[in-house]
């Protein structure tokens, strides 16, 4: 029992929000309930009406995010200084556009279920190691602090900013984790085999961080293989603008927006902007110093001596050496991985910048809004009235047996779609209730796309 405890202890477990994203693909998600359909002639309406859904609500954003897409092309930060001079604007006019720009691009990244990292979440990645073993900080003066600082004070947020928002944002989104499988503690020299752990499998939002240092010195962990666990963020977009470093220039106005995936937590520090090189840690340096300082004053105390042994003082010098020698191939090997990993990020890791993000983003947006409305839609459909909260519960728990997920279902944003297609109502008691599918299909009516569609098919018949 005693034994048990003590390795409960050394567990280091981090509790995990749930979160409101349906990681499941639209098109296996409606293939999946509209087998669930007995008739066949509800099976095609249902059908037709997930269509309709998804061409009704892509035109719904179509304005917002055609907006979005013509304010970055301002600030690009590639393209967008030509842009801009092209406009012929007042520095008044472009402060204006670039906080629509950015006011736009949040309500986008809420859209889409990204939070803010918090300090909290930062800290576990300086506290933590994984890849990364040495210290990495910002060079705050490379970054424009006055960009978010307008935004917030103009845009203040439920939750609490972390410091750094002044100078850059990190959204973060879905939780999944690495692993490495390595062959012992101490022997092998074997490059350890990298596995991703899918969000799918996390239960309970609870995961677990396995680390060498938290492992006990036992014969088994010595000999046999062992595993390194580290939570990951399974995608990343961080958001900054550079400062102008010669006050005589004109202002950069190029605002980044960078996407990564499956980044470690202990790792978050690789998506940090601007970095500064990373050099020895104030406990090298005090090791350092001190092995030279103790070596120095053994080769004095020897010389001092009568009989001064020439072996006795070339063992000292290369011990000293030796170890200053060790702490300095250290520090390149960990420089030499953390350059692989910067490499990494770069070509692995980094999905998109800029407006490749954005038009993620914004089909994002559509597919998760689509999952929502089909799934309220069709248990509202199958099991009859509900509350709000019931259909919430509902929802999730359709998403968890069909295909083994967990989520925390956005029932509000879902019904407010549903009431604005026309095809969900509320009675007298405050219960939600469908319109049935023939009907809905009525009152959605043929879409735009559906008459391209019928044209195009007409057009190869004849």
């Amino acid at each position: 029992m005693d034994n048990t405890k003590k390795k409960e202890k050394k567990k280091e477990v981090i509790r995990l929000e749930r979160e409101s994203v349906i990681p499941v693909l639209k098109s296996r998600l409606i293939i999946t309930l509209a087998n669930l359909i007995e008739k066949d002639s509800d099976r095609d309406e249902f059908l037709k009406l997930c269509k309709r859904v998804q061409y009704t609500i892509r035109a719904w954003y179509n304005i917002q995010f055609e907006d979005l897409m013509g304010l970055y092309a301002l600030f690009d930060p590639v393209h967008g200084a030509q842009t801009l001079d092209q406009q012929k604007l007042s520095e008044d006019d472009i402060d204006e556009l670039e906080q629509s720009f950015l006011k736009y691009l949040f309500q986008v990244m809420d859209k889409s279920n990204f939070k803010i990292a918090t300090d909290e979440e930062l800290e576990i990645a300086n506290a933590g190691q994984y890849l990364l073993n040495l210290p990495i900080t910002v060079d705050e003066s490379k970054l424009d602090s006055k960009l978010l600082s307008k935004y917030f004070a103009s845009n203040p947020r439920d939750e609490k900013l972390p410091e750094f928002a002044d100078k850059y944002v990190i959204f973060r989104r879905g939780i999944g984790g690495d692993k490495f499988f390595g062959k012992k503690i101490y022997k092998g020299n074997k490059k350890p085999i990298k596995k991703r752990i899918p969000a799918e499998e996390e239960q309970d939002f609870y995961v677990e961080r396995i680390r060498i240092q938290n492992m006990e010195l036992t014969i088994p962990n010595i000999l046999s293989k062992i595993t390194i666990q580290e939570p990951t963020f399974e995608r990343i977009i961080v958001v900054y603008r550079r400062a102008t470093e010669n006050h005589d220039e004109k202002t950069d106005r190029g605002i980044y927006v960078k996407h990564l995936k499956n980044i470690p937590m202990a790792d978050l520090e690789i998506v940090l902007p601007e970095k500064k090189n990373p050099s020895l840690t104030p406990m090298d340096w005090v090791q350092f110093i001190a092995s030279a300082v103790v070596g120095l004053f053994a080769v004095v105390t020897s010389l001092d001596m009568p009989q001064a042994d020439a072996w006795v003082l070339f063992a000292i010098l290369s011990t000293v050496i030796g170890y200053c020698a060790k702490i300095y191939f250290t520090f390149q090997q960990n420089m030499a991985q953390y350059q692989n990993l910067i490499t990494q990020s770069m070509y692995d890791k980094q999905l998109d910048s800029g407006r490749g993000t954005l038009l993620h983003l914004c089909d994002d947006v559509i597919q998760q809004e689509v999952k929502e409305v089909i799934i309220s839609y069709f248990i509202l459909m199958e099991q009859g009235k509900a509350t709000l909260s019931d259909l919430d519960t509902r929802c999730e728990e359709l998403i968890k047996e069909r295909f083994a997920i967990s989520c925390n279902f956005d029932v509000d944003d879902a019904v407010q779609k549903l009431e604005k297609l026309g095809i969900v109502s509320k009675d007298e008691i405050g219960r939600y209730y469908c319109i049935g599918l023939k009907r809905a299909n009525e009152i959605i009516g043929t879409t735009t796309e559906e008459l391209i569609l019928k044209a195009r098919q007409g057009q190869q018949a004849s």
